[in-house]
């Protein structure tokens, strides 16, 4: 994995996400520029989420701000909007323990 690279697991999570965008958009009615349009982002950038890409070989990374913005155009929580199995974290980040569990 290069520096500027993500690890594999993020192309299959930003899909997902991807897939879902699109699930919702067309269970609304809703073409993708009108969506778009209601979440204040331009067409071409919701085109490259529901890819998966912000440009070939890159995964997209969406904004939190724009992912709020597309969970309330859909009637979602982000959390619903986002997939449920998590990426691992790239190399060299710490990922902190529940002390709970």
């Amino acid at each position: 994995m290069t520096e500027n690279s993500a690890p594999p697991e993020w192309d299959d999570y930003v899909r997902e996400l991807g897939l879902t965008l699109a699930r919702h958009r067309r269970d609304l009615g809703l073409s993708q520029e009108e969506l778009a349009y209601a979440a204040g982002i331009t067409r071409s950038h919701y085109q490259q989420l529901e890819k998966g890409y912000s440009r070939p070989g890159r995964p997209a990374n969406p904004s939190l701000r724009t992912l709020v913005a597309l969970a309330q155009v859909l009637g979602l929580t982000v959390s619903e909007l986002l997939p449920k199995e998590q990426p691992e974290p790239a190399e060299g980040r710490v990922r902190r323990r529940n002390p709970a569990a």
